[in-house]
Formats: C-alpha cells, structure tokens, sequence
C-alpha cells in the first residue's frame, strides 16, 4: 500500500510538470511565431517600418504612415486633501456633497464636530470618477479660502497586470488540477488532488481580491476634504475712566467678597469651636467637681514679742 501511494504521488507530480512544459512550450512556440513575423514582412521592407506597402485605394502616395498601435492602459491611483476655511461648514458640506454626487461619485466617511460652541469643523472622504477627478477638486477648492492642498499620482500599471498575469495562471493551474481529478481512479490521488485544488483556489481568490481593490482604486479617486469656519472674534467695549458708581461697585463687591470668604473661615473653624466647648463643660461640671480639693496648710503662730 505505502508504495502504491509513491507510485501515485510520483505519478501525479509528473502530470503536472508535463502539463506546464507543454504550456511553456505553447508560450514559447507563440512567441517564436510573432517573432518570426517581422523577417517575412521584412521582404518587403514595409512591415518593421510601420508604414503601408501598399498603394492607397484614394491615390495617396506611397509611405504614408499607417495607424499607430495603441498605447497600454495606464492605471494611477489618485489622492488629494484638501482644508478649506468657509462661513458655514454645514452648508458647504452639503454643496461638497452634492458636487460629488453629481459627478457621479459618493462620499465614503465624514465627520462633524463643533468646537467651544463657536465654530464648527467638518472632515469629508469622497470618491469621485478619475476622469472628474480634476474638475471635482478645483471646485471643493473655491468654495472658500484655501489653507492647504495635496495631491498624489502613484502608477500602479505594473503591479495590476502582475496581478491579471498570476490570475490567469493561477486559473489555468486550477483547471490542470480538476482534470487529473477527473481522470483519477484512486481514493489516494483523488485526496492529494483535493488538497492541491484547495490552495490553489485559496491563492486564486486572494488575486482576485487584490485585483477588486486595484480596479476600485485606480477607477475612484480619493479626496480628504477639511472644512473648518471662520472664529468670530467677540467685539470687545471699550474701557471708559472710572467713575463713583464705578468705584462704589468695586468697593461693594470687595465687602462681599470679603464677608463671604470670612463666612467661609468661620464655618470652617465652627466644628472645632464646639468640640472645645463641649471639652470645656464636661471639664467645668463633670470632671472638676470630683477632683480632691487640697486644704489650704495651718498658718504658723506670730513669734512673741521681745521684751526689754
């Protein structure tokens, strides 16, 4: 039994080597072919130059260029973040949002928060169309005075088709697995194929969520706006001479004052005043009363007189 499962592990991991030499030697053969193309139409010395062989149908001279070969797709990632001061924060939220909606974006988070009840600040994420991206931005821009603006490009063009590449492997993998699953008669082989197609479609749909993210990415821009409102600074009165009522006020308020912080001083001192008295009178009529009293001692006798 243990040398008919080597005998079938060997046997699976030969298919599987045959079946990506022979992918590998399709990849190669195709190449090859393309390659080959360029010397036969070099024969004419039209076909690496780019230019027609041919003479036009409309009587054009020869070696006009053709039709330039289309440039690849280029996916950027594109940031922004914006802090902008307006007169109202609430209202020119509103208009943020409705400018992004109508370029056919939405908003992603936002935040609100009023400050010492005098201002408030407001912080939003949109995400917008890249093709509206630059309109969007100038337009959150002049909604009032702008304080601040960041903008970022990251070409991520390599990074997607490594991505679409080892997805489109990664699947031709997967199909290569079910077959050899299909043609398997043993329970071993059929276990060893299971695990196999397992981690290859656990792998085939991490590419493919990488993929969600780039194409969400590179399809909405990213715009962190901040709007914040102007403080409004209190008008302050001016300081006129001091006049008596002005005098008579302050004297007033200092005799409150000092009456209040006198009452203060003697309700904290009150607790104590009444344990000493409380100390005193059960010293005065309870303890005194009982003490022996010391008797005063006998005046000594007068000495007599010295008679002559």
């Amino acid at each position: 039994m243990p040398a008919r499962r080597t005998f079938a592990a060997v046997l699976l991991t030969a298919s599987l080597g045959l079946a990506g030499c022979s992918a590998a030697d399709s990849t190669s053969d195709s190449k090859g072919q393309s390659a080959a193309k360029p010397v036969e139409g070099g024969q004419n010395g039209a076909a690496d130059s780019g230019y027609s062989a041919e003479k036009p149908a409309d009587g054009g001279k020869q070696g006009r260029p053709g039709k330039p070969a289309a440039l690849p797709q280029t996916h950027i990632i594109r940031t922004a973040e914006l802090s902008v001061e307006v007169k109202d924060a609430p209202k020119a939220l509103a208009a943020a949002r409705a400018t992004t909606e109508k370029a056919g974006g939405h908003v992603s988070d936002e935040t609100t928060e009023r400050l010492d009840d005098t201002h408030v600040t407001s912080q939003v994420v949109l995400r917008v169309p890249q093709e509206e991206y630059d309109a969007v931005l100038t337009e959150l821009a002049g909604a009032g005075k702008l304080l601040s603006r960041t903008a970022g490009a990251k070409d991520v063009t390599d990074q997607v088709v490594d991505v679409e590449s080892r997805i489109a492997t990664q699947r031709a993998s997967v199909t290569r697995v079910r077959a050899l699953m299909d043609r398997a008669s043993k329970l071993s082989d059929v276990v060893t194929l299971e695990g196999q197609l397992s981690t290859r479609q656990a792998e085939l749909e991490s590419l493919l969520a990488q993929q969600a993210s780039l194409r969400d990415r590179t399809t909405l821009a990213t715009i962190t706006l901040n709007l914040s409102e102007t403080e409004k600074k209190k008008t302050e009165q001016a300081d006129d001479d001091p006049g008596f009522l002005d005098a008579l006020g302050g004297g007033w308020n200092a005799l409150v004052t000092a009456a209040v912080w006198i009452g203060i001083v003697l309700a904290a001192i009150a607790p104590w005043v009444a344990a000493l008295a409380v100390l005193y009178a059960v010293w005065r009529w309870v303890v005194r009363p009982r003490l022996p009293r010391r008797t005063a001692p006998a005046s000594a006798p007068a000495p007599a007189p010295e008679q002559d």
